[in-house]
């Protein structure tokens, strides 16, 4: 029987490959879901009992979240990625480390091929392929979904008539949770002009009451919550989340350009990931410099970009990683924040490095190393390029 690795999720469409691979095509289907910080040790088990259930040889959950940290988010912070100004990038930075963790683990199990349950309407699709053909060698790439154009009801009949009569019942809203945030997926999301109506969001409102709490960061990551210092990151970004959520914050949606050229509309929940940008941002204002900063962001721009388009694997995005993580050496301080229902303020910062403390002057109240005099000078030479253009072209 040929061997082929299965990125499994427990769904409905992964759960129709397994019994649709072993039945159809005798392939001999072991599971794997690679999880980025999106599964508690409870659905592990539960997803590895299904997938045996339906036939698959075996079940395997592979751990990815601190590989995905250091090798994704780090950036997307030193970045401080939005992707249009809005979106964290929460749940599509992680397929490409999924295709990546599920590719380790085909070539240690000496597989033949490799599947996903990816439809064709959407950007996984592309995401799981360019990194299953690039690094893949000579692995088949299965897809039953996208191949066969199924619609849910038939998988559903598939699935009964294999004697397997789960509850298939469709979620209103799809859920795809992670580290980095929560993607949200509904009705109201396929069209223009509805937001999504206040029980589709995961993390509902629980706290009326502000809270101010403190990030510390250390070149760049943040290693410590309300003085608790954490080992990893990750476990940091989690305690952020479990504070932040209860009141409901980081909602929006976002609207796109997908890898396949049409438009895209999605809700996301990240309450941690919002308050890390935006506090990691402000701490750069005050401790880098103005062409540090300018720089930064068309690259971390770019670098966002290149990833949702699944381009990872260019050597580019290592030589923009080695830009943004030199420049973090300066970001090191506390950041304040006041948690409020739906909303966060930015209190302001405290640092060794802040520039704001120079003994040069205060912006709007006094010079102390130049004078008036200084200043007309410099802004007599700043303008002759002016003056020039202008009385040579507008005389």
């Amino acid at each position: 029987m040929s061997k082929v690795i299965l990125a499994y999720s427990g769904g409905l469409d992964t759960s129709f490959c397994v019994k649709y691979l072993t039945q159809e095509k005798g392939m001999e289907v072991h599971a794997v879901t690679v999880n980025t910080g999106g599964f508690s040790a409870a659905q592990v088990e539960e997803i590895g009992q299904k997938a045996l259930a339906l036939g698959a040889v075996s079940y395997h959950c592979i751990d990815a979240l601190e590989s995905y940290y250091q090798r994704c988010v780090k950036y997307l912070i030193f970045g401080n990625v939005l992707r249009n100004n809005t979106y964290p990038l929460s749940v599509s930075a992680e397929r490409t480390f999924q295709a990546l963790e599920i590719i380790k683990y085909a070539r240690t199990a000496g597989a033949k091929a490799v599947a996903h349950g990816s439809t064709g309407a959407g950007n996984d699709q592309v995401r799981f392929d360019l990194i299953f053909s690039v690094l893949g060698d000579e692995l088949e790439i299965i897809t039953p979904i996208r191949d066969m154009k199924l619609s849910r009801q038939a998988e559903i009949e598939y699935l009964q008539a294999q004697g397997v009569d789960w509850t298939w019942e469709k979620a209103k809203y799809s859920i795809n949770q992670g580290i980095w945030g929560t993607s949200v997926g509904g009705a109201e999301t396929l069209t223009s002009n509805t937001y999504l109506p206040e029980s589709a969001w995961p993390s509902q409102l629980e706290k009326q009451t502000s809270e101010i709490v403190s990030l510390q960061f250390e070149q760049g990551e943040l290693k410590a919550v309300n003085e608790q210092v954490f080992t990893h990151a990750v476990e940091a970004i989690a305690h952020l989340q479990s504070l932040a959520a209860p009141y409901a914050i980081g909602r929006d949606i976002h609207v796109g350009d997908t890898i396949i050229g049409i438009k895209g509309r999605v809700g996301f929940e990240a309450a941690a990931p919002m308050i890390i940008l935006k506090s990691h941002h402000l701490l750069e204002k005050h401790t880098l410099t103005k062409w540090q900063q300018y720089w930064k962001e068309q690259l971390a721009n770019w670098y966002g970009m290149m990833l949702h388009e699944a381009q990872f694997l260019d050597p580019v995005m290592r030589n923009i990683e080695s830009f943004l993580a030199d420049t973090q050496t300066p970001v090191s301080g506390k950041v304040l924040v006041k948690l409020l229902p739906y909303r966060f303020e930015i209190q302001g910062i405290e640092s060794k490095n802040d520039l704001m403390q120079g003994k040069f002057g205060q912006y709007g109240e006094i010079n102390k190393a130049w004078s008036g005099e200084d200043v007309k000078g410099f802004t007599k030479i700043l303008s002759n390029h002016l003056k020039i253009q202008q009385q040579t072209q507008h005389g």
